[in-house]
């Protein structure tokens, strides 16, 4: 078996130290990357939310010109019990 000496110990520590380095650097690389995910799916949201709120407005007009519709449909209806002159 090698003897353990010093700078044996002192080269694994290095090379721990490197490795170490590589784990943070790609960590950190992670994070970023989950924060432009995060930013992405916050912007999508708002998005869906636009949408939401514009489907909810065309909804609205749509209810407005049918009841519109309707109260023409009913009106003409009625005209033709009246009498003319």
């Amino acid at each position: 078996m090698a003897e353990v000496t010093q700078d044996l110990m002192y080269e694994l520590l290095k090379k721990l130290n490197q490795r170490f380095d590589k784990v943070d650097h790609a960590i950190g690389e992670l994070r970023a990357d989950n924060m432009t995910l995060r930013n992405q799916l916050h912007v999508l949201q708002g998005d869906v939310n636009n949408l939401r709120a514009t489907f909810g407005h065309i909804e609205h007009h749509l209810d407005c010109i049918e009841n519109r519709l309707e109260l023409r449909e009913l009106a003409e209806a009625q005209a033709r019990f009246e009498p003319h002159p």
